[in-house]
């Protein structure tokens, strides 16, 4: 129906600027309900407040008014009934209905050439088979089972038991058929043939005359695959009662059973699985390495297969001075020349040996240690990753098909910043492609892709997900170790062309869960034209509100909020804003690679600068050319110029194809990759390739093993305290507010009363909130990794006003203080601030990986990294990368999280009270939030000898606490630092751990991790008082006299400084290696340690 009073699924703050402009009161518009599907919000202007009141359908589909209470419940059967009624005075509104606010009509786009849908779905099969083309998948199982059924007539059965007959043929007219199709996609495990074979030999183990039944069924199987049976094996051979040469011509068949299955179906399909050497190859560095000031050429050869780190002098030298992987303990990357490399390797002796080398460029030295990276993930013994790297891939085809060769999409090389030669054939663990104006079908076109990665791998790679929208596309492929650690699958589309009717236009994710990490991908086709910049930032408002991925229980949350890790690609159609005299001006820099002044004018970025569009996303540094419009098959002319009949119009050249993110704070994700091809030409834009590492959680498990004996006491159950939240909101509403709580660590959704309101002096209102949450685990591990979902709601109308994220690992040692940035529908809504206190169980850790106690410097490998340095200069020794956040101070934008800052130069925990060395400033960070060095991946030292086997110094990293010990105090000193830290216990109630819900996502497990150092520079934390006050404000940071270190997220839970560590001896847990260091080890020897099979297993850092 149509009425000008209603507005469909406007926003509520669109609905608020509307009744704001009427500016009289009585002035009303209806709109969809935010929160109830079905239902509506009546919005009503008085006194220049919005009230909101909900009309609800009942089981009969009439309408009810929920409104003051004491006014009987009147029922319409429709809206403009309801509307008449309440025309009249004393209905139980704040004021009866006077002016209706008209609904504005949005200009209709102009229909582009491509706006009408594929002539057939995209899901089909390839139009077009040509001869001598691949079977289709069905063609192909159906002619095997027909070859295999009419083999069969000719064996003769009647010597076989009648179930093993029936159940051959049945292998034959069906499971073949599904084995088949099974191998199509990718696995090559025959779950059809293992059917057969578990229910011929069942009884195997149970009766020893079963023999004799199960070797003639065996052998009619074997015949028909293949009639000419293996030497030596034969019915003749098969005796009445079984002995060990039956048991050895059993095991024989089995083999070859498989074998011949194998192989008969996978030359059917196509599929190509046969035993091959690993296409990684030996790769040989030629680089200099550096000794007393002389330069000496060397070669470094790196055999990934069999785990070997060669020196050689001479590239065909002798191969006799090698390192094994597990003996390579350390990368120490020079800041100030960006080619250096320090290899820190264990002699046979057990002394660190530290070799300083050069390499050609700064590229070549990457590909060097992502080779070192492989091996050692290769060779790795720990059973779950804590990093994975992700390809993220977007091209707009233009309608055309793929041309024949499109590696370099997927190994990242082209214009930007490319991954090094040497690097060609390290697989990604996951590969998202996402296409636009793709003619081709899904089977055709994932079948082409997987085909590209396993020419480049050997890999063949499983599907996760396929989604499309008339001609947008997502493919989500993933290595197929992981098959078993994805889970909750999700896919979905937007619509966003014409009237938001048209699939032109539009968006597709895919969402899953990997282990205790949640991910989303999502690809678009934004509205085109250089003018229509504002329709854009239309379509991506309404592909976050209705795009239905991830966890259905964060309803309130759009999918910004709802994922650990964001990607968001796609061909998002924003270009540079220049005028079209500029054209030949903008192709000139363009040729002389001087993009800098041509981003300033980019849309996108501009709208970001604003806050207009993916607000608190992040986009890696573009250094390649504008993606389109060229010329086909060249990339050496952009075709900027197009004749339409209402004359010629201009497509300057424009980054229209992009890559963003946005994730939870404090979680690890380093861009490794972010350009274009320039060799893949049939359509007018280049392929984008982004390569992203990233951190993930496993799934949670108890280092408890068994229920402690009942002599033993319960630990106390963990707690979560919410203290002095302050949320200021943006909005003209007259209501009451509370906050709901969304986290996998607790049982259900926590809700607290209402909060206390109170008018803000720019018109906005501020409320107080209070909290206590009481997780399901109390793990501190566990606890650590985990995230607080806080959603702002109405009491009225149970609609969000804003939604955030908060990290528990800032708060393991302290009360800590945050300040996030509320944002609903992608607009920021208001701010939230407050403090947090979390306390957990005590437990022993689950690992140590440092020496004894007496070393004076303590290496942990949990949740921090280490700066070693010859020089005198500041170094940044944060990474904002990790937290994906920065902190207040200056001009630098908010992104969700905040701290208080302290004052320069305080020393680090540890230190205190002593004057800071020379040259070292930890708070030291550039005005703009710009980093003072290059990002880079890298991983944490964990030995604690210097340059020449002298102790070296070891820096702090103010993300994660001190890493030395304390210094003269005892551990009286220490209780009371901690003390004073952590408020007293009363401020938790106690209460029991609840059972988790069954349908609630995998939660995450501990694990080790590696870092990244990398862009803008957080600052530490700063201890508080144990009752901070609750008025605004700056808060100072503080010392104890005791020489108290600075308050800072996360030291690792398992040895807090000043905390004793737990006597009571624990079992020994699944995931303890052989490798972990042992208590007794002498002082001076390096840990080793294993890690997981994708994570960093040597510590990598910056040497200036």
């Amino acid at each position: 129906f149509y009425q000008p009073w209603y507005h469909g699924n406007i926003t509520r703050s669109k609905a608020e600027d509307l009744l704001s402009k009427a500016a009289r009161d009585g002035s009303f518009l209806i709109r969809d309900s935010e929160s109830i599907q079905g239902a509506y919000a009546l919005c009503v202007l008085y006194q220049n407040c919005v009230y909101t009141y909900r009309i609800l359908p009942n089981e009969d589909k009439k309408l009810s008014v929920q409104a003051s209470e004491g006014v009987p419940i009147r029922f319409f059967t429709m809206l403009p009934e309801l509307v008449e009624a309440y025309y009249s005075p004393n209905m139980g509104l704040v004021t009866h209905l006077q002016y209706s606010v008209q609904w504005e009509e949005e200009v209709e786009e102009e229909p582009e050439q491509n706006s009408h849908p594929p002539q057939l779905p995209p899901r089909n099969i390839p139009l077009d088979v040509k001869d001598g083309d691949s079977k289709t998948s069905e063609q192909a199982s159906k002619s095997l089972s027909d070859i295999y059924l009419a083999k069969l007539q000719h064996m003769d059965l009647s010597i076989l038991p009648e179930e093993h007959e029936m159940a051959i043929q049945e292998y034959f007219r069906t499971s073949v058929c599904l084995d088949a199709e099974q191998v199509q996609n990718g696995n090559p495990n025959l779950p059809g043939l293992k059917k057969l074979i578990m229910a011929v030999c069942k009884n195997l183990n149970r009766y020893g005359s079963e023999i004799s039944r199960v070797m003639p069924t065996l052998e009619v199987f074997h015949r028909t695959l293949d009639q000419q049976l293996s030497p030596g094996i034969g019915p003749k051979q098969v005796g009445g009662t079984h002995n060990p040469l039956q048991l050895e011509q059993l095991t024989k068949l089995l083999y070859s059973i498989e074998d011949k299955v194998k192989g008969s179906v996978f030359e059917y399909v196509g599929f190509d699985a046969g035993p091959r050497k690993s296409l990684i190859p030996v790769v040989t560095f030629e680089v200099k390495q550096e000794s007393l000031g002389i330069s000496t050429k060397m070669f470094l050869k790196v055999d990934i297969e069999s785990g070997k780190l060669y020196f050689k002098k001479s590239k065909d030298g002798p191969e006799d001075k090698y390192f094994v992987h597990n003996k390579i303990l350390q990368l120490v990357k020079s800041q100030k020349m960006h080619a250096k490399l320090v290899i820190a390797v264990e002699t046979e002796k057990e002394k660190v040996l530290r070799k300083e080398f050069v390499f050609d460029d700064t590229k070549k030295r990457e590909g060097f240690c992502q080779l070192l990276q492989q091996m050692k993930n290769k060779h790795s013994e720990k059973p779950e990753p804590d990093m994975i790297t992700v390809f993220v891939g977007t091209w707009n085809m233009g309608n055309a098909g793929p041309p024949p060769n499109i590696n370099s999409w997927f190994q990242c090389k082209g214009q930007g910043k490319t991954q090094d030669d040497t690097a060609d054939h390290i697989p990604h663990d996951f590969y998202v492609i996402g296409t636009q104006e793709d003619p081709l079908g899904e089977r055709e076109w994932a079948d082409t892709v997987k085909g590209v990665l396993r020419n480049i791998t050997n890999i063949s790679f499983k599907q996760v997900a396929i989604h499309t929208l008339w001609n947008i596309r997502i493919v989500v492929l993933a290595k197929p170790e992981h098959e078993n650690r994805i889970s909750h699958v999700f896919s979905d589309s937007v619509k966003t062309g014409i009237a938001n009717t048209l699939g032109n236009k539009g968006a597709v994710g895919v969402s899953f869960m990997f282990n205790g990490t949640s991910f989303g991908f999502v690809n678009s086709h934004l509205t085109s034209g250089s003018e229509k910049k504002l329709r854009r930032n239309q379509n991506y408002a309404s592909i976050l509100r209705f795009l239905n991925l991830g966890d259905k229980k964060l309803n309130p949350f759009d999918i910004t909020h709802r994922f650990t890790h964001l990607f968001w690609l796609g061909d998002l159609n924003y270009r540079v804003e220049m005028p079209s005299s500029e054209a030949e001006n903008i192709v000139s820099k363009i040729k002389q690679q001087q993009y800098q002044e041509l981003l300033t004018k980019d849309q996108l970025s501009m709208e970001r600068k604003e806050s207009k569009v993916f607000l608190h996303f992040a986009e890696e540094e573009i250094t390649f050319a504008p993606t389109y419009r060229f010329e086909r098959d060249t990339r050496e002319r952009y075709a900027y110029t197009k004749a339409k009949a209402t004359g010629t119009k201009y497509n300057l050249p424009s980054w229209c194809d992009r890559v963003l993110r946005k994730s939870y704070p404090l979680v690890h994700v380093v861009c490794q990759a972010y350009g274009c091809t320039n060799n893949i030409m049939t359509s007018d834009h280049s392929p984008v390739f982004a390569s992203f590492e990233v951190g993930v959680a496993s799934q949670y498990v108890s280092k408890q093993g068994m229920t402690p004996p009942p002599t033993q006491p319960t630990a106390p159950p963990g707690g979560i305290q919410i203290m002095n939240c302050v949320a200021i909101l943006s909005t003209k509403s007259k209501t009451k507010f509370f906050i709901e709580f969304h986290s996998s660590f607790l049982e259900k959704t926590v809700k607290t009363t209402e909060g206390e309101n109170s008018e803000h002096s720019d018109g906005s209102i501020k409320v107080w909130f209070g909290n206590q949450l009481t997780p399901i685990i109390s793990d501190p591990e566990y606890l650590l990794d985990q995230h607080i979902l806080i959603c702002v709601k109405s009491t009225d109308s149970d609609e969000s006003y804003g939604e955030g994220c908060v990290a528990l690992r800032a708060a393991e040692i302290s009360y800590t203080e945050f300040q996030i940035t509320l944002t609903h529908h992608g607009e920021k809504t208001g701010t939230l601030t407050g403090g947090i206190q979390l306390r957990t169980s005590e437990g022993k850790p689950t690992e140590k990986l440092y020496g004894e106690a007496e070393l004076r410097h303590r290496t942990y490998l949990f949740d921090f990294f280490l700066l070693r340095s010859c020089s005198n200069q500041p170094h940044d020794i944060s990474n904002p990368n990790y937290m994906g956040v920065s902190f207040r101070g200056g001009n630098v934008i908010d992104k969700g999280w905040s701290y208080s800052m302290p004052p320069r130069n305080v020393p680090c925990g540890g230190q205190a009270g002593k004057e800071p060395k020379k040259g070292y400033d930890v708070s030291t960070r550039s005005p703009t939030g710009k980093p003072k060095m290059k990002p880079m991946s890298l991983t944490y030292d964990f030995s604690d000898r210097g340059e020449n086997g002298k102790t070296s110094e070891m820096f702090d990293n103010p993300l994660y606490g001190s890493v030395t010990k304390s210094h003269g105090r005892s551990k009286d000193q220490d209780q009371q630092q901690k003390d004073l830290l952590i408020p007293p216990d009363v401020l938790f109630g106690s209460s029991k751990t609840a059972d988790g819900d069954t349908d609630r996502p995998p939660v995450p497990t501990p694990r080790n991790r590696s870092y990244t150092c990398s862009e803008n520079k957080p600052q530490p934390p700063t201890p508080v008082s144990l009752h901070p006050p609750s008025q605004k404000k700056p808060v100072v940071p503080s010392r104890s006299e005791g020489g108290m270190g600075l308050s800072r997220p996360p030291l690792p839970a398992k040895s807090r400084p000043g905390v004793p560590e737990p006597q009571t001896p624990k079992p020994r847990d699944y995931r303890d290696t052989s490798e972990l260091t042992s208590k007794h080890r002498p002082p001076g020897r390096p840990v080793r340690l294993s890690r997981a099979s994708s994570s960093p297993l040597f510590p990598v850092f910056m040497l200036s």
